[in-house]
């Protein structure tokens, strides 16, 4: 976050500072432009307290400053950091709270009607860090964060973040049908996106739906079918799975142990010198010989995992020869 917020900052000062250049402000404007830089760089520096003081004094030497959106961002921002959860209940701690919060909406309905490089982005940041603010161990108003996160989603119905997060607050509260409902959405408005699919899985798993979960694994490896972390991603999950749960039937343990197997091939099909999936592979075979009444396929079994144990020690081994330097 921070590296994203000393990007934008830079653009942000390239804007002020070309706005000024032109000459078309007033006396007011450019003091008002100078107090936004002055705060940029006393937020850069955590020095939070001035750097409130000088994005407050910019929006009120010109309330109709272009930037005055980011200001208030940035004002709320700097109250959000002041704020201290471990003082909750002291006045002037709250007050640094309630402060982040006005400033959240004044910034989301200025940069509501800003035309300049990066207003979305600090319009979405708004209305997220306001969903913030409303959390358990911040304001702990559940009603009103929900309606700043509905809010975010009809500003943004294509965006799968708004839906997560909204997800999240219901999860939060063990309301785990509407979670669902919202992680699947993400999944739906932008069907391509993995990493929805990663969330949707993590949801289900944190929940203990065992099926879901590796359904959703599934949806994400098919995203990125090229990607041998996603199929070793699910391999993991099957071993997991037939390792520790004494309830499974040896025939359902047994295809989750096979279905293990055939990600972690495809894995290694990607990439060949993934130790980690010549690792699994190793624990699939062997927990799967383990559970082989078969004589004959426990041996082949065991054969086919004592392969991959001898190539895992061969690849430790030459990464430890040749260790990869450190940047």
């Amino acid at each position: 976050m921070q590296f994203r917020f000393t990007r934008m900052i830079v653009l942000i000062v390239g804007v002020s500072l070309a706005a000024t250049a032109c000459g078309k402000y007033s006396i007011g404007s450019i003091r008002s432009s100078k107090a936004f830089k002055d705060g940029l760089e006393e937020y850069q520096k955590a020095d939070y307290r001035s750097a409130v003081e000088s994005f407050e004094r910019s929006t009120q030497l010109s309330p109709d400053f272009q930037l005055a959106g980011f200001a208030y961002f940035y004002e709320g921002n700097a109250y959000d950091k002041m704020y201290r959860p471990t003082r909750k209940g002291e006045p002037d701690n709250d007050a640094n709270l309630e402060k982040a919060v006005e400033n959240y909406r004044k910034a989301i309905e200025k940069l509501a009607s800003s035309d300049l490089q990066q207003a979305g982005q600090f319009r979405n940041l708004s209305f997220q860090y306001l969903v913030a603010a409303y959390g358990p161990d911040r304001l702990n108003d559940f009603s009103k964060a929900e309606g700043v996160a509905r809010e975010l989603i009809a500003a943004e119905p294509n965006e799968p973040t708004n839906y997560q997060a909204l997800g999240r607050l219901y999860q939060d509260q063990g309301r785990n049908e509407e979670a669902e409902q919202m992680f699947i959405k993400a999944t739906e408005v932008q069907p391509n996106n993995a990493v929805g699919y990663q969330l949707l899985a993590n949801f289900y798993n944190q929940t203990g739906d065992f099926d879901k979960t590796l359904a959703a694994f599934q949806k994400r490896a098919e995203v990125e079918p090229n990607n041998p972390e996603a199929w070793h991603t699910m391999a993991t999950f099957y071993y997991d799975k037939a390792f520790r749960d004494s309830r499974l039937s040896p025939s359902v343990a047994k295809g989750y142990l096979q279905a293990g197997v055939q990600a972690e091939e495809k894995a290694l099909a990607l990439n060949d010198q993934y130790l980690e999936a010549v690792q699994y592979m190793n624990m699939l075979l062997t927990l799967q010989a383990n559970k082989e009444p078969n004589i004959e396929a426990k041996k082949q079994l065991l054969q086919e995992a004592t392969k991959y144990y001898q190539k895992a020690m061969q690849m430790r081994a030459a990464q430890s020869a040749n260790p990869t330097p450190k940047k």
